[in-house]
């Protein structure tokens, strides 16, 4: 509350703690203005991990969504701090204040969504493509592949760690003879459905993008497959969703050459989260979500899915 005091704003005193497992993000609920009827009931506010990105990496994020803005692509940006700027240090923590916006995620794509999905992609990317993100990693198989892979050996189980790491290390080769990164752009980096949100109150099909925390300099096709029901190898269904998704991206920019990648890059977010949460693991909020890691039964069902994705794609 003192942060969106700090940002002008007056609290009620009422708030509401969001799903967030990096940061801490709250719904705060602010005083009625009766003499600006169209003054936000309430603001969200970000609470930034501290030591996860640098002020200049946050600043990155927050410069691209005000440049999306700026072409009329709907992502919910930060407010601007009264003293300028998007951010404040508030303690511990580099703060931001965001609008509160409706929406749902779609459970499901209805006829023309994901064409027009398609198109709002397509948008975000020719933006993206301007220049590079100065202060974000670049998404390769190292930084996002092999620093977690390090990390995992003393969580899994002797008995499975051989096999998890052979096909871990099997779909990392392969991304590093086959992706380029000097043609990777600033893209979302976790496009999936709940990130993409409907308001139902738009004319027409009404999608916004939300949370860049994972913005990053990647692949083209990174946004695409986390949009999708499924494996394009494996299920049709997804890979009818593709060819629509695709229609509408390549009404406003020509689509990626690469979509061969999309069963490595899904294998390296399987790798990249596992060590997300070993890094995480000291946090006493982890354990709690997450209490099969350190059970054989997660690690067995990990180590499939890998050898799926490297037995389809190497």
């Amino acid at each position: 509350m003192g942060a969106a005091e700090a940002w002008g704003f007056r609290p009620t005193g009422e708030l509401v703690q969001l799903n967030s497992y990096e940061n801490r993000v709250f719904d705060i609920r602010l005083e009625r203005d009766a003499a600006d009827p169209a003054a936000p009931s309430s603001v969200i506010a970000k609470f930034y991990r501290p030591g996860r990105w640098s002020t200049e990496a946050i600043q990155d994020e927050h410069e691209f969504l005000a440049e999306l803005a700026a072409e009329g692509v709907p992502a919910v940006a930060p407010l601007t701090h009264p003293r300028g700027g998007y951010t404040q240090k508030h303690g511990d923590f580099i703060t931001a204040i965001f609008p509160k916006r409706a929406g749902r995620m779609p459970q499901e794509f209805l006829e023309g969504e994901l064409r027009a999905a398609g198109r709002l992609l397509a948008r975000l990317h020719n933006v993206g493509a301007r220049r590079p993100a100065r202060h974000r990693v670049t998404m390769t198989a190292q930084n996002y592949g092999r620093v977690p892979l390090a990390l995992l050996e003393r969580y899994a189980p002797p008995a499975v760690w051989p096999r998890y790491r052979e096909a871990a290390e099997s779909i990392l080769d392969f991304l590093e003879q086959n992706m380029d990164p000097r043609s990777h752009i600033r893209i979302h980096g976790d496009c999936h459905k709940g990130n993409l949100l409907k308001d139902d109150r738009h004319d027409g099909v009404g999608f916004y993008f939300v949370d860049f925390d994972d913005f990053v300099n990647g692949p083209v096709v990174q946004d695409f497959w986390m949009l999708l029901s499924g494996s394009v190898e494996t299920d049709d269904e997804a890979a009818a969703e593709l060819e629509e998704l695709v229609a509408g991206y390549e009404e406003l920019r020509e689509a990626p050459p690469d979509f061969a990648l999309i069963e490595p890059l899904r294998g390296l977010r399987i790798i990249n989260y596992a060590g997300w949460i070993a890094s995480r693991w000291s946090d006493r909020f982890f354990p709690t979500l997450f209490p099969g890691f350190t059970g054989e039964a997660w690690w067995l069902d990990e180590c499939l899915r890998l050898e799926q994705i490297a037995g389809r794609s190497t």
